[in-house]
Protein backbone atom coordinates (compact mmCIF):
# COMPACT_ATOMS: atom_id res chain seq x y z
CA UNK A 1 0.00 0.00 0.00
CA UNK A 2 2.89 2.37 0.66
CA UNK A 3 4.18 1.96 -2.89
CA UNK A 4 0.66 2.31 -4.28
CA UNK A 5 0.38 5.63 -2.47
CA UNK A 6 3.21 7.07 -4.54
CA UNK A 7 1.50 6.07 -7.79
CA UNK A 8 -1.79 7.62 -6.68
CA UNK A 9 -0.04 10.83 -5.61
CA UNK A 10 1.55 11.10 -9.05
CA UNK A 11 -1.98 11.20 -10.45
CA UNK A 12 -2.94 14.02 -8.10
CA UNK A 13 -4.73 11.93 -5.47
CA UNK A 14 -3.61 12.63 -1.91
CA UNK A 15 -3.14 9.51 0.24
CA UNK A 16 -2.53 8.54 3.84
CA UNK A 17 -1.92 5.01 5.08
CA UNK A 18 -2.24 3.31 8.45
CA UNK A 19 0.95 1.67 9.69
CA UNK A 20 0.93 -1.26 12.10
CA UNK A 21 4.66 -2.02 11.74
CA UNK A 22 6.67 1.19 11.89
CA UNK A 23 10.06 -0.17 10.66
CA UNK A 24 8.36 -1.52 7.55
CA UNK A 25 6.74 1.84 6.90
CA UNK A 26 10.07 3.61 7.39
CA UNK A 27 11.59 1.35 4.74
CA UNK A 28 8.80 1.74 2.17
CA UNK A 29 8.46 5.52 2.77
CA UNK A 30 4.84 6.27 1.83
CA UNK A 31 3.82 9.87 1.14
CA UNK A 32 1.93 10.03 4.45
CA UNK A 33 1.40 7.40 7.12
CA UNK A 34 0.13 7.24 10.67
CA UNK A 35 1.60 4.53 12.87
CA UNK A 36 -0.82 3.05 15.41
CA UNK A 37 0.16 0.95 18.46
CA UNK A 38 -2.56 -1.65 17.97
CA UNK A 39 -2.58 -5.39 17.41
CA UNK A 40 -2.29 -6.59 13.82
CA UNK A 41 -5.71 -6.73 12.20
CA UNK A 42 -6.99 -3.78 14.27
CA UNK A 43 -5.77 -0.70 12.37
CA UNK A 44 -8.28 1.64 14.02
CA UNK A 45 -8.23 0.18 17.51
CA UNK A 46 -10.51 -2.12 19.47
CA UNK A 47 -13.58 -3.66 17.83
CA UNK A 48 -16.94 -2.44 19.07
CA UNK A 49 -15.62 1.00 20.04
CA UNK A 50 -16.73 3.36 17.24
CA UNK A 51 -15.89 6.51 19.20
CA UNK A 52 -12.25 5.51 19.59
CA UNK A 53 -12.06 4.26 16.00
CA UNK A 54 -13.42 7.60 14.75
CA UNK A 55 -10.62 9.40 16.59
CA UNK A 56 -8.03 7.24 14.84
CA UNK A 57 -9.62 7.75 11.42
CA UNK A 58 -9.86 11.53 11.83
CA UNK A 59 -6.25 11.72 13.02
CA UNK A 60 -5.17 9.94 9.84
CA UNK A 61 -7.32 12.13 7.59
CA UNK A 62 -5.93 15.31 9.16
CA UNK A 63 -2.54 14.32 7.80
CA UNK A 64 -3.90 15.20 4.35
CA UNK A 65 -3.73 18.84 5.46
CA UNK A 66 0.03 18.70 6.09
CA UNK A 67 2.24 20.62 3.70
CA UNK A 68 5.47 18.92 4.78
CA UNK A 69 6.88 16.02 2.82
CA UNK A 70 7.62 14.21 0.59
CA UNK A 71 7.47 11.52 3.32
CA UNK A 72 5.59 12.10 6.57
CA UNK A 73 5.16 9.48 9.31
CA UNK A 74 3.32 10.42 12.50
CA UNK A 75 2.45 8.36 15.59
CA UNK A 76 -1.07 8.06 16.94
CA UNK A 77 -0.72 9.10 20.59
CA UNK A 78 -3.15 6.76 22.36
CA UNK A 79 -2.95 3.05 23.14
CA UNK A 80 -5.85 0.67 22.72
CA UNK A 81 -7.91 1.25 25.91
CA UNK A 82 -8.39 -2.51 26.14
CA UNK A 83 -4.68 -3.11 26.50
CA UNK A 84 -5.03 -2.93 30.27
CA UNK A 85 -5.18 -6.53 31.53
CA UNK A 86 -8.20 -7.74 33.47
CA UNK A 87 -6.97 -9.61 36.56
CA UNK A 88 -10.27 -11.51 36.71
CA UNK A 89 -9.79 -13.21 33.34
CA UNK A 90 -8.77 -16.85 33.29
CA UNK A 91 -7.62 -18.70 30.18
CA UNK A 92 -9.82 -21.64 29.16
CA UNK A 93 -6.77 -23.91 29.37
CA UNK A 94 -3.10 -23.38 30.07
CA UNK A 95 -0.23 -25.61 29.08
CA UNK A 96 2.36 -23.22 30.57
CA UNK A 97 4.97 -24.52 28.12
CA UNK A 98 4.77 -27.10 25.36
CA UNK A 99 8.05 -28.96 25.16
CA UNK A 100 9.37 -31.71 22.94
CA UNK A 101 10.05 -32.22 19.26
CA UNK A 102 7.65 -31.32 16.46
CA UNK A 103 5.86 -34.68 16.71
CA UNK A 104 5.18 -34.12 20.41
CA UNK A 105 3.89 -30.64 19.68
CA UNK A 106 1.62 -32.13 16.99
CA UNK A 107 0.13 -34.53 19.55
CA UNK A 108 -0.39 -31.68 22.03
CA UNK A 109 -2.08 -29.58 19.35
CA UNK A 110 -4.64 -32.24 18.45
CA UNK A 111 -5.40 -32.78 22.14
CA UNK A 112 -5.76 -29.04 22.71
CA UNK A 113 -8.30 -28.66 19.90
CA UNK A 114 -10.54 -31.17 21.69
CA UNK A 115 -10.04 -29.52 25.08
CA UNK A 116 -11.07 -26.10 23.75
CA UNK A 117 -14.23 -27.31 22.02
CA UNK A 118 -16.71 -26.52 24.80
CA UNK A 119 -15.28 -23.03 25.41
CA UNK A 120 -15.32 -22.28 21.69
CA UNK A 121 -18.93 -23.40 21.30
CA UNK A 122 -19.97 -21.33 24.29
CA UNK A 123 -18.20 -18.28 22.87
CA UNK A 124 -19.89 -18.65 19.47
CA UNK A 125 -23.30 -18.99 21.15
CA UNK A 126 -22.69 -15.87 23.25
CA UNK A 127 -21.45 -13.72 20.38
CA UNK A 128 -23.55 -15.19 17.59
CA UNK A 129 -20.67 -15.43 15.10
CA UNK A 130 -17.29 -16.95 14.34
CA UNK A 131 -14.42 -16.16 12.02
CA UNK A 132 -13.31 -19.80 11.83
CA UNK A 133 -13.74 -21.49 8.46
CA UNK A 134 -11.24 -19.86 6.14
CA UNK A 135 -9.59 -23.08 4.96
CA UNK A 136 -12.85 -25.00 4.51
CA UNK A 137 -11.94 -27.73 7.01
CA UNK A 138 -13.44 -28.46 10.39
CA UNK A 139 -11.34 -27.28 13.32
CA UNK A 140 -10.39 -30.86 14.13
CA UNK A 141 -9.30 -31.42 10.53
CA UNK A 142 -7.38 -28.14 10.51
CA UNK A 143 -5.55 -29.30 13.63
CA UNK A 144 -4.87 -32.66 12.02
CA UNK A 145 -3.59 -30.99 8.85
CA UNK A 146 -1.17 -28.76 10.76
CA UNK A 147 -0.12 -31.74 12.88
CA UNK A 148 0.66 -33.72 9.72
CA UNK A 149 3.04 -30.97 8.58
CA UNK A 150 4.71 -31.01 11.99
CA UNK A 151 5.21 -34.76 11.68
CA UNK A 152 6.95 -34.23 8.34
CA UNK A 153 4.25 -35.89 6.25
CA UNK A 154 3.97 -32.98 3.75
CA UNK A 155 0.27 -33.67 3.22
CA UNK A 156 -1.47 -32.81 -0.03
CA UNK A 157 -4.09 -30.09 -0.02
CA UNK A 158 -7.61 -31.40 0.57
CA UNK A 159 -8.85 -28.60 -1.69
CA UNK A 160 -8.61 -28.59 -5.48
CA UNK A 161 -8.61 -24.78 -5.39
CA UNK A 162 -5.69 -24.22 -3.00
CA UNK A 163 -2.10 -25.41 -2.91
CA UNK A 164 -0.89 -27.32 0.14
CA UNK A 165 1.14 -24.34 1.48
CA UNK A 166 -1.85 -22.01 1.12
CA UNK A 167 -4.13 -24.53 2.83
CA UNK A 168 -1.57 -24.72 5.64
CA UNK A 169 -1.62 -20.95 6.03
CA UNK A 170 -5.40 -20.82 6.20
CA UNK A 171 -5.55 -23.79 8.58
CA UNK A 172 -3.17 -21.94 10.90
CA UNK A 173 -5.38 -18.83 10.67
CA UNK A 174 -8.41 -20.92 11.61
CA UNK A 175 -6.61 -22.44 14.59
CA UNK A 176 -5.58 -19.01 15.84
CA UNK A 177 -9.14 -17.74 15.52
CA UNK A 178 -10.48 -20.89 17.23
CA UNK A 179 -8.20 -20.45 20.23
CA UNK A 180 -8.83 -16.72 20.59
CA UNK A 181 -12.59 -17.10 20.30
CA UNK A 182 -12.56 -19.88 22.88
CA UNK A 183 -10.73 -17.52 25.22
CA UNK A 184 -13.54 -14.95 24.89
CA UNK A 185 -16.20 -17.21 26.41
CA UNK A 186 -17.81 -15.82 29.54
CA UNK A 187 -18.46 -12.35 30.91
CA UNK A 188 -14.87 -11.37 31.77
CA UNK A 189 -13.10 -10.13 28.65
CA UNK A 190 -9.29 -10.14 28.43
CA UNK A 191 -7.26 -7.38 26.85
CA UNK A 192 -5.86 -8.02 23.39
CA UNK A 193 -2.40 -8.29 24.96
CA UNK A 194 -3.61 -10.92 27.41
CA UNK A 195 -5.10 -12.89 24.52
CA UNK A 196 -1.95 -12.69 22.42
CA UNK A 197 0.36 -13.57 25.31
CA UNK A 198 -1.75 -16.60 26.13
CA UNK A 199 -1.91 -17.78 22.52
CA UNK A 200 1.79 -17.46 21.77
CA UNK A 201 3.22 -18.39 25.16
CA UNK A 202 0.86 -20.95 26.71
CA UNK A 203 -0.89 -22.93 23.99
CA UNK A 204 0.06 -25.89 21.85
CA UNK A 205 -1.30 -23.94 18.88
CA UNK A 206 1.24 -21.18 19.48
CA UNK A 207 4.04 -23.71 19.91
CA UNK A 208 2.94 -25.47 16.71
CA UNK A 209 2.98 -22.26 14.68
CA UNK A 210 6.45 -21.36 15.93
CA UNK A 211 7.59 -24.90 15.06
CA UNK A 212 6.18 -24.58 11.52
CA UNK A 213 8.09 -21.35 11.03
CA UNK A 214 11.28 -22.91 12.34
CA UNK A 215 10.96 -26.13 10.33
CA UNK A 216 9.78 -24.77 7.00
CA UNK A 217 11.28 -21.28 6.99
CA UNK A 218 14.06 -22.52 4.71
CA UNK A 219 12.00 -25.02 2.69
CA UNK A 220 12.97 -25.69 -0.92
CA UNK A 221 9.40 -24.96 -2.02
CA UNK A 222 9.37 -21.17 -2.44
CA UNK A 223 5.67 -20.88 -1.62
CA UNK A 224 6.05 -22.87 1.59
CA UNK A 225 9.17 -20.92 2.54
CA UNK A 226 7.39 -17.60 1.99
CA UNK A 227 4.33 -18.60 4.00
CA UNK A 228 6.29 -20.16 6.86
CA UNK A 229 8.71 -17.27 7.11
CA UNK A 230 6.34 -14.33 6.66
CA UNK A 231 2.68 -15.19 7.23
CA UNK A 232 2.38 -17.48 10.25
CA UNK A 233 3.95 -15.58 13.16
CA UNK A 234 3.40 -11.81 13.54
CA UNK A 235 6.62 -9.81 13.29
CA UNK A 236 6.22 -8.59 16.87
CA UNK A 237 6.20 -12.19 18.09
CA UNK A 238 9.26 -13.38 16.18
CA UNK A 239 12.06 -13.93 18.72
CA UNK A 240 15.35 -12.03 18.23
CA UNK A 241 17.42 -13.75 15.59
CA UNK A 242 14.45 -15.91 14.61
Amino acid sequence: MSALGHYLEEEGIATVSISLIRPQTENTRPPRAMWVPFELGRPFGPPGDPRFQKRAILAALRMLELAAGPVVIEDFPDDDPRERPDPEWRAPISNSTVAGDDAAIADALESEVERLDSAYRRSVAERGRTTVGLCGLSVADSGGYVAAWLRGENPASPSTEMSAPLTLRFAVDDLKAYCLEAALAGQVKPSSRQLADWLWNETAAGAAIFALRRTYGDAEDDRLKLIAGNFLVPALRVPPGG
